[in-house]
């Protein structure tokens, strides 16, 4: 039987059609406007920008941002804040620095104990925030400070170099295609964070938690206790970070992880602009921020003072959660 279009089932088509190129167009506009920077730092700086080399590094320098972004967005996923991410990552590599460098650990067990460090400190963040019922972004603001005042007491305010050249091979010495090791190790981990997100059923009841806790709750999903393995993979994630971070200078610094965190949060709300737009989810942050690291390394390479870092990276975080409520109808964030 042939079916003959009528004029309303033509405008509906008609109407199908406009969404699904609207919503196309909505997923890969950032991959649009990256490419197109990079067309533009290609046409004015062709030899030097378009070279493989500069790419490449900028690949793998920054690898411990994505590994960072990516653990911020587990928390955001079921809504709430991981603001000692950042933290986390420093007493990372600062254990790492210690435990190696001056007390002569072999480094496997400093490892170890490195991503332990993590997960107990995403463990307390969870205590706080579930059983005292206090907002995330107050426990973990909390948390980061003292997290920090332990990584100055055990470091004695001062950088520790001389890490062990097994982990500094493994990954940035060691390359494939010529990029450090440490960019396909963060490759991986958002691959399985989106596995984990898009086709398990910890993922879906995580995604459930952040849409409605009330809705979620009257379903039988265990709320508190998803939100607090949200906490405690950020943790275990952020401490992979600061593992990279080690590897990467072959050093702690007591301070300068700490610097990551804004650069995280700019990418992760941009990347919930991306791909699946309107939720955090793991490809579109490593998108977002390779995006925001091209505009960076194109304006240093064509001159421009280190200012502009601070002013792309905080102009970011408020255009994409600007984006993010466009694409939510500006419905009120729910992070109680």
């Amino acid at each position: 039987m042939t079916t003959i279009d009528t004029p309303a089932t033509q405008i509906s088509k008609g109407r199908r059609n406009r969404y699904s190129l609207k919503s196309e167009g909505e997923r890969f506009a950032l991959v649009g406007v990256w490419l197109l920077l990079i067309v533009i730092f290609g046409a004015l700086m062709p030899d030097s920008f378009l070279s493989w080399r500069s790419f490449s590094t900028m690949f793998g320098s920054q690898a411990v941002l994505v590994v960072l972004t990516l653990a911020i967005i587990l928390p955001l996923t079921s809504g709430d804040f991981d603001l000692s991410a950042a933290s986390v990552l420093t007493m990372s590599s600062m254990m790492v620095a210690v435990l190696n460098v001056k007390l002569g650990w072999p480094i496997v067990p400093v490892l170890v104990v490195a991503l332990a460090s993590g997960v107990a400190i995403g463990a307390l963040n969870a205590f706080f925030v579930l059983y005292f019922r206090i907002h995330s972004l107050i426990v973990t603001l909390g948390i980061g400070t003292f997290v920090n005042g332990l990584i100055l007491w055990i470091s004695s305010s001062q950088t520790i170099s001389g890490v062990s050249m097994g982990l500094v091979q493994w990954v940035i010495i060691n390359r494939f295609l010529g990029i450090p090791l440490a960019f396909f190790y963060a490759l991986i981990l958002s691959a399985l964070i989106w596995y984990g997100l898009e086709y398990t059923i910890a993922g879906r009841k995580l995604l459930f938690v952040g849409r409605g806790r009330d809705v979620a709750r009257l379903n039988g999903i265990p709320v508190e206790r998803v939100r607090a393995a949200s906490f405690l993979l950020s943790g275990l994630i952020s401490a992979f970070g600061g593992i990279l971070y080690a590897g990467m200078t072959g050093s702690a610094d007591p301070l300068s992880g700490l610097n990551l965190l804004l650069p995280a949060f700019a990418a992760a709300f941009l990347g919930a602009t991306t791909l699946a737009p309107g939720r955090f989810n793991a490809f579109g942050a490593v998108i977002s921020v390779y995006f925001l690291v091209t505009g960076i390394t194109g304006l240093t390479m064509l001159g421009a003072d280190a200012y502009v870092q601070n002013l792309f990276y905080g102009g970011a975080l408020v255009i994409a959660v600007s984006l993010s409520q466009l694409v939510r109808n500006r419905q009120p964030q729910d992070f109680s």
